[in-house]
């Protein structure tokens, strides 16, 4: 979080702040098939304003050229270059720990067979095969034989990567079950724990930051599990959007370890300057509001932009000893007015 301060850079637009965006996908440039309003243009003119951008997904499903062409689809310029998938991660770590041609057993799709092979590993789909390590990663076609040929296969002593463990993915239909919740059915099953690949591991967020030349990147992402708790291991500076998973109410329960540096509503917090809060004595304002904790309540006054209530009632919050009751504040903040 930025506090009012004399820093220069301060009233800069994140986009000349920083020389490069992490910037995650799903819930932040599209769901579904469509694209977050915003994203396009918004992407389009941190670029133009000399911002280098790579996109980092814990999406294991899709190829990278199969992105690229996904996301030039709906306008967001993009290169394979700029794509970097947490299926090429986890075949990364696999090919660390098994010798050259080792059969290596993938529940997943074909982006993570590819990403398995280009690492001169044998891709098998049986536990049968002998497999020295299981890859897992999503897809919409994983069913339970898929999951009980992991089962066999960790049970007798495979090494197991999961390409990343979110709970829930985000489509156009609302909120599904992610590879995470599928790694926990093989958790259940066996006692066993996997090594994560993806996001909040750091591998990915470097290996972007690389990619671009970054000394200074900023990662964008709308989870704070993965995408903000991942900047805070990679020692980056992180911008939380709100067009995701996260919500008001998660947000102001984040612990230190899953707080973004800056926050908005969606991507067009790149062309703007970072949110600032400034401690008074009667509390933490942000824009028109002011925020603060009383008697173990937090409360908001003002009226104006949702997510100035929210980064000053972040401040607030966050501050506070104790995790304070929300419910008035974020009514508040639903309503536009003073709670």
């Amino acid at each position: 979080m930025t506090y009012l301060s004399p820093d220069p850079e301060a009233g800069l637009p994140l986009a000349q702040r920083y020389d490069a965006a992490l910037v995650d996908l799903d819930g932040v440039v599209y769901v579904g098939s469509r694209a977050v309003e915003h994203a396009v243009d918004s992407l389009t003119r941190a670029r133009r304003s000399g911002m280098r951008l790579a996109y980092v997904t814990n999406n294991a499903f899709g190829a990278p050229p199969a992105l690229v062409g996904r996301l030039n689809q709906l306008g967001v310029p993009a290169a394979e270059r700029d794509i970097v998938t947490s299926a090429q991660a986890a075949a990364r770590l696999a090919a660390d720990r098994c010798p050259p041609g080792a059969p290596v057993l993938v529940v997943g799709g074909e982006a993570l067979v590819a990403a398995v092979r280009a690492r001169g590993l044998q891709p098998v789909d049986s536990a049968d095969d002998r497999p020295v390590c299981v890859i897992q990663g999503f897809a919409p076609t994983v069913d339970w034989h898929d999951l009980a040929e992991a089962g066999y296969a960790v049970a007798r002593g495979a090494s197991w990567i999961v390409t990343n463990a979110d709970r829930t993915a985000p489509t156009s239909r609302g909120t599904a079950p992610g590879n995470g919740a599928l790694a926990d059915v093989v958790a259940l099953a066996t006692g066993a724990a996997p090594t994560v690949a993806g996001k909040p591991s750091t591998a990915l967020l470097r290996e972007g930051a690389a990619r671009t030349g970054a000394r200074r990147p900023l990662m964008v992402g709308d989870r704070l599990d993965t995408d903000i708790q991942g900047a805070h291991r990679a020692g980056y500076d992180s911008l939380l959007v709100l067009t995701g998973v996260t919500t008001p109410a998660a947000l102001l329960a984040a612990p230190a370890s899953c707080r973004p540096t800056h926050l908005a509503a969606d991507l067009r917090g790149l062309l703007t300057p970072g949110r600032q809060v400034a401690p008074r004595a009667d509390g933490y304002a942000c824009g028109g509001w002011v925020a603060v904790v009383q008697d173990g309540e937090l409360m908001l006054s003002g009226r104006g932009d949702p997510s100035d209530a929210l980064w000053a009632a972040c401040a607030a919050a966050w501050s506070s000893p104790a995790p304070p009751t929300t419910d008035k504040a974020l009514a508040a903040m639903a309503s536009g007015v003073r709670s």
